[in-house]
């Protein structure tokens, strides 16, 4: 069914609007999941929307991808954003009908930037917004967790978390806290353009692990003690060593599975062009990679060099003293 058919029926300014960004995991990502922190920064000009307008005689129905859907009906792969809108209007006692649910998003899929994070946070406000309701902190986090769980299995909570953050946080456990910047800095984010999955990745991970229980452990500890190395140099705004231990993290990382040649494509291509540090971002095999530039001149170049290096995207985020 075409889009503007039920576009006729429902207020085109949307009762109701919800919106969430993406994310980056600058240290951190993989050993997350086994209890080590991790650092994300927010990622603000990628964002979803969500609008809710009310129709009539109607299940709920989204419109995505130039079509509308029953929620019913949606593929395998928007599975958690069913799961996202059924979590909320229980939370806030609406029925599953007469509703249509306009999704528009900047962030590109399963390419480690939080892009299901999202897109549950902005469906979740929309419906908080068509209660005309509430949520604390906690209980968006809860709603959020219950559609990850559909998307990713076993999640960490850190994109849940960092898809609301409007600074860089530390996370553990459940836990976080905003963090200290020293001193102005970039980070260049790359998409190698290879759509990785989550759960494959994870899975990957939690292989090497279980056969190789000591040097799995040991890299596990490494990247938390890089995580936390990397919270003092942003602190002190110390760029050379933050990037050392990025490039530390993406050694630990390789090893532990979850690289991809296109990723050493791009992280060899900043670093050749000056990047202070470069590595995975996300679940990795294939996705994202991020590197650190001192200005935004130096940015642009490093997007450039990646650029040349066939990443299919680039975006630079300004990362400011706090």
């Amino acid at each position: 069914m075409a889009t503007g058919e039920f576009y006729a029926l429902a207020n085109e300014q949307g009762a109701a609007f919800g919106e969430a960004h993406a994310k980056s995991i600058l240290m951190g990502e993989h050993s997350v999941v086994y209890g080590q922190p991790a650092i994300a920064l927010p990622v603000t000009s990628l964002r979803t929307m969500a609008w809710i307008d009310r129709v009539e005689d109607s299940p709920v129905l989204f419109s995505m991808d130039g079509e509308v859907i029953s929620i019913d009906e949606l593929p395998n792969r928007f599975a958690s954003i069913a799961a996202a809108t059924r979590a909320a209007l229980r939370k806030f006692g609406l029925p599953e009908q007469d509703l249509l649910i306009r999704l528009r998003s900047g962030i590109p899929p399963a390419a480690g930037l939080g892009g299901s994070a999202a897109v549950a946070h902005a469906v979740i406000d929309a419906v908080r917004d068509l209660a005309d309701g509430a949520l604390t902190e906690a209980e968006r986090f809860e709603l959020v967790q219950e559609a990850e769980r559909v998307a990713h299995g076993n999640p960490s909570g850190l994109d849940a978390t960092a898809t609301r953050a409007a600074g860089p946080v530390y996370f553990q456990r459940g836990k976080f806290h905003p963090l200290r910047v020293g001193k102005k800095m970039w980070l260049v984010i790359g998409d190698t353009g290879v759509r990785g999955s989550t759960s494959i990745a994870v899975a990957r991970v939690r292989g090497f692990v279980d056969s190789h229980r000591v040097r799995g452990q040991q890299l596990l500890d490494d990247l938390g003690d890089l995580t936390d190395a990397a919270v003092r140099h942003l602190a002190k705004g110390d760029i050379t060593r933050l990037g050392q231990r990025m490039n530390a993290a993406q050694s630990a990382l390789d090893e532990l599975g979850v690289g991809h040649e296109t990723i050493s494509d791009l992280v060899t291509a900043a670093r050749l062009a000056g990047a202070s540090g470069a590595k995975l971002t996300g679940a990795g095999c294939g996705g994202c990679v991020i590197a650190l530039a001192d200005s935004v001149d130096h940015a642009d170049l490093i997007a450039h060099a990646m650029m040349g290096a066939n990443a299919v995207a680039t975006w630079t985020v300004e990362v400011n003293p706090s």
